[in-house]
């Protein structure tokens, strides 16, 4: 949750007249539903055109209050999601924004690098594989020698090999949302809060004059509904709902939850400068449980993937924590396991229960998409990790779907 307040409105309070050069008439050009740092990316990226007007549709009392601040906050290289897959193309250019707008906007972040190790040659199997596909990708990797690990990371245990992704780092997620929220209402954006969405209805035939959207304010009952010409679905965990409410029952998608626990370690030792991951293994809805630094240079450990069937119970499942210390130990032997204590959890949105990495089978990658037979619906589904990264790359290609 953010530190500091930000404005906050129903929808009610965000209407407001507004009629294009077209032959529609709406209160809005757009309308974006879910204010994670995907919908606001979405929404700042839609407001900067003129003649437009964006509203940004979120049921909490605040931005980011879901996935995008339940996470590690990772800048990711774009490593392991299949050289023509959605996630690849976004987390690579997303990565690029990001770094250039953190710089240009002092927004705390750090190219701490990542180092991703093997403990038994199939592991290192994977290692070379992740490495010959980033040469194919266009994205720097190298191995890391011995003489050079024992050196920079001594507490760091890698028995058959170490791969560096030098482009990996971190950023403050709050941070950047804020800035991304503040730019949207500099460039004239409205934002709604408090407004879970409630019914959507098409207007025309299939949305061709718009749509109708309907919210009720959490904190008063109070149902209000606006039009705009184009909706956009960027609801993370409630994704599929809004999905469900639009699309006939053909086309209808089930969400799966999985949640991720994460663990602080506050002691100056055993400590690293660099991000450590183990290799990929098969049959993992993510990247294992790794170790990640914040800002503050404050270790972390996660997430594991937990299933749950629903997305409201973010507290840390504290069953989990000897299995993480058992996995961390591999990598970080000298860890302090009773200093590993539980911190935060987070809910990735999935559309089945399967890998978000390509080599953990049944991969799955991100939903954009304008949806066939309707008008004006821009769909995005299972947007988990990379989403972060991705974040400004997807609101480019979301105006690209509808302009260009």
């Amino acid at each position: 949750m953010f530190s500091r307040a930000i404005r906050s409105r129903s929808l009610a309070q965000s209407c407001r007249s507004f009629a294009t050069s077209t032959a529609l008439s709406a209160d809005f050009t757009h309308a974006v539903i879910g204010g994670g740092a995907v919908g606001l990316s979405i929404a700042r990226q839609l407001a900067g055109r003129d003649g437009t007007s964006t509203l940004l549709i979120e049921r909490n009392a605040a931005v980011g209050m879901e996935t995008s601040s339940r996470n590690s906050e990772v800048i990711h290289a774009g490593l392991y999601y299949g050289a023509t897959s959605l996630k690849t193309a976004l987390c690579i250019e997303g990565r690029h924004l990001l770094y250039a707008l953190c710089i240009k906007h002092q927004i705390a972040h750090a190219n701490t690098g990542k180092w991703i190790v093997a403990q038994t040659n199939a592991q290192w199997e994977e290692l070379v594989k992740v490495h010959k596909f980033a040469r194919e990708i266009g994205v720097p990797t190298s191995f890391v020698s011995l003489e050079r690990a024992a050196r920079e990371e001594p507490f760091v245990k890698a028995d058959v090999g170490i791969l560096e992704s030098p482009t990996t780092g971190i950023l403050d997620s709050h941070a950047f949302m804020q800035f991304l929220l503040g730019d949207l209402e500099d460039r004239g954006g409205d934002v709604a809060t408090h407004s879970p969405v409630v019914g959507i209805r098409a207007l025309g035939e299939k949305g061709s004059q718009g749509w109708e959207v309907t919210t009720k304010d959490r904190r008063t009952g109070e149902e209000s509904s606006i039009t705009a010409e184009v909706l956009i679905n960027s609801a993370g965990l409630g994704a599929v709902e809004i999905n469900n409410m639009v699309l006939p029952a053909s086309r209808h998608r089930k969400m799966f939850y999985a949640k991720g626990n994460y663990f602080s370690y506050a002691p100056s030792t055993p400590l690293t400068t660099h991000l450590i991951y183990p290799a990929p293994e098969s049959g993992l809805g993510g990247l294992g449980t790794h170790l990640t630094l914040d800002i503050s240079g404050r270790i972390r450990f996660g997430p594991d993937v937990e299933w749950v069937d629903s997305p409201d119970d973010l507290s840390v499942s504290r069953e989990r924590l000897e299995e993480a210390i058992e996995q961390i130990k591999r990598f970080l032997p000298e860890v302090q396991a009773d200093k590993i204590v539980p911190d935060y959890a987070g809910i990735r949105p999935k559309l089945g229960r399967a890998s978000a990495v390509v080599g953990g089978g049944g991969f799955l990658d991100f939903v954009v998409q304008r949806e066939e037979g309707v008008e004006g619906f821009v769909n995005l589904l299972g947007i988990e990790s990379p989403g972060l990264t991705s974040s400004l790359a997807i609101g480019r290609m979301v105006e690209e779907l509808l302009y260009k």
